[in-house]
């Protein structure tokens, strides 16, 4: 039983990570019906930025160096967020969809390979800002004090962006202008820069699951962005695609599933079991678990 519940709690964290991305993919969606496939490669950008900042500022290992780092990578990935938004999906934004899902690629391929000219094709090791060390011991069950953090911060982040979407001028547009651009704009919501927001905020988290992800699993590199992403959006779809509290649900359920199959059945299959899960929640409930229906007016 102590064997579960440690798996239990890895699942737990590795589905925090998934659920800062996630997030991004579920609230583009909404806002303007993109499956935004750069976005794994902005968690990459996230994780290379950590990397980096670490090193020019020559920071000392220490809980203070990540509370520094993981607000500079957040807004570094933000600031490319708005660049993406405003260079290559607004002037796409009323083509077909299939355009703008061939931008989409594009992007994710420009940043994939513009990292790789960037930073170098070899991996880099994230520094120790925190050595990783027992925290609470549940009758022989263990939390790292990496876990815990990673949970903790994902829950905070996840509570602020819950207050900016409910509680806030900005989140009153943005849930009307999922409804309707023609409507929010007539009452006048500016639209354009609620889309800009959206993309600033989603890509925010995903840079702060790059610096979550680099403490935990050190190796960094401009193609680690590719998998996690095509997780992170069958967890969106998994629990919703364009719902927040699915995207939470779906990448919980991915990251326990995928370390359950790690620990008893085998690691070949951990990667494959996301495709199985996309094909199955397709088959019998394309919706998501929490979407609901969508009603198309012609």
């Amino acid at each position: 039983m102590s064997s579960f519940l440690q798996q239990l709690i890895n699942g737990v964290a590795w589905g925090s990570i998934y659920a800062l991305i996630a997030l991004g993919y579920t609230m583009v969606y909404g806002i303007i019906r993109l499956i935004n496939f750069a976005h794994g490669d902005v968690y990459m950008i996230g994780a290379m930025s950590g990397y980096f900042l670490a090193r020019w500022l020559s920071l000392q290992n220490g809980p203070a160096s990540f509370f520094i780092i993981l607000p500079l990578s957040m807004l570094v990935c933000a600031l490319l967020g708005f660049v993406i938004e405003k260079l290559a999906y607004k002037p796409v934004r009323h083509a077909p969809r299939i355009t703008a899902l061939i931008t989409a690629i594009g992007v994710s391929l420009f940043l994939e390979y513009g990292g790789q000219l960037l930073f170098g094709a070899d991996p880099k090791f994230f520094p120790t800002l925190i050595p990783t060390n027992p925290f609470i011991n549940l009758g022989g069950v263990f939390v790292s004090n990496i876990q815990f953090l990673i949970i903790i911060t994902s829950l905070v982040l996840m509570i602020i962006l819950h207050w900016i979407v409910m509680r806030t001028k900005m989140g009153l547009c943005m849930r009307a202008v999922s409804f309707s651009h023609t409507a929010s704009a007539l009452v006048g919501i500016p639209v354009d820069r609620v889309i800009s927001f959206t993309f600033i905020l989603g890509s925010a988290l995903a840079g702060a699951a790059g610096v979550l992800v680099g403490l935990s699993n050190p190796k960094v590199e401009p193609l680690m962005g590719i998998m996690p992403g095509i997780k992170a959006f069958v967890a969106a779809v998994l629990g919703g695609i364009g719902s927040i509290p699915g995207a939470l649900v779906g990448s919980l359920i991915l990251g326990i599933s995928e370390t359950m199959v790690t620990a008893y059945i085998s690691s070949t299959y951990r990667d494959a079991l996301a495709f199985i899960i996309l094909i199955l929640i397709l088959l019998f409930k394309p919706t998501g678990l929490l979407g609901g229906r969508q009603q198309t007016k012609v």
